[in-house]
């Protein structure tokens, strides 16, 4: 039995708080003692990784690789602020409008997602039904998939989609501010749709029968508005970058295309996949709704 197994949720999600503040101090220890490299953005990144090794330990002594699970929303507000903080922008100069807007979308990202993460979680005892598939297809190279696929993979791909806002609050410029205005508009319209469309998978959940499929709503335009959100988070980040940097914009849409090559290579797949096997409905879903991008619904055919 694994140690978290007896845990209540508000102690499991104690033992996992505590987790990261430790992941969080190691990385700040590294950043004021640790030798520099002269460079903010590498500088972070491998305090970034050794926050990741942190996590990975408690995950690997709880069994259960879900303790990274919130690590993916929590750790990019503090690499903004700090890159803000030691960036030569400051809280009144050219570009702090941006570094404001800025704060705005990661934070409501950031607090959609986590609360998002804090609502499902069920305890220890819960893990994402993907790590053991992901471990167990390793064999005996489980370890390095849960280090390296699980938990360090994850770590990089979230640090490259942010490399937009390094490039956004590290320019002392006010740059292209209609940019820096609709990508605010982006960022708050793509955490506002993953917001209603976990309220509806909520209600929907709540009130199913076993089996039953969602196509209602969000859920009728596309099979995962959700994921179409956070393609829209990662792409107005983008957009803040290109804004404080308009001659770097054939670079900053890297973390953009990671993101939509994952969902549409490994997670739509995963969770299609699963769906079918446990809902024989979900294929006529997947004849009528389109798969991310939306459109208006169709209607079943009789």
């Amino acid at each position: 039995m694994s140690k978290g197994r007896a845990l209540s949720k508000g102690r499991a999600l104690m033992v996992i708080a505590v987790a990261y503040l430790i992941a969080v101090g190691v990385a700040a220890a590294w950043l004021v003692a640790g030798p520099s490299t002269g460079r903010l953005w590498l500088d972070t990144l491998i305090a970034d990784v050794l926050a990741t090794a942190v996590v990975f330990v408690f995950s690997r002594a709880y069994r259960n690789s879900s303790f990274y699970d919130a690590y993916w929303s929590v750790i990019p507000p503090l690499l903004f602020l700090y890159w803000w903080w030691q960036g030569p922008v400051g809280w009144d100069g050219p570009g702090a409008l941006r570094c404001w807007l800025l704060a705005v979308v990661i934070g409501y990202w950031a607090v959609r997602l986590t609360g998002n993460w804090v609502y499902g979680f069920g305890g220890l005892h819960h893990e994402d039904w993907r790590y053991p598939i992901l471990r167990g297809g390793a064999g005996r190279f489980e370890f390095l998939a849960d280090l390296f696929g699980i938990h360090l993979f994850p770590t990089l791909q979230v640090f490259v989609g942010l490399l937009p806002v390094y490039v956004a609050v590290t320019r002392p410029v006010d740059g292209w501010m209609w940019l820096t205005w609709m990508a605010c508009a982006v960022g708050v319209a793509a955490v506002s749709l993953e917001l209603a469309a976990d309220r509806q998978m909520r209600r929907f959940v709540a009130a199913c029968r076993p089996g039953a499929v969602m196509e209602a709503g969000l859920w009728a335009w596309s099979r995962h508005p959700n994921y179409l959100g956070e393609v829209g988070f990662w792409l107005s980040l983008a957009l803040f970058g290109i804004a404080a940097a308009p001659n770097s914009w054939w670079w900053l849409f890297v973390g953009v295309a990671v993101m939509v090559a994952m969902f549409l290579g490994a997670s739509i797949p995963m969770m299609e996949k699963r769906s079918l096997e446990r809902r024989p409905d979900y294929q006529g879903v997947i004849d009528r709704v389109p798969r991310l991008l939306p459109r208006p619904p169709r209607r079943a055919a009789r």
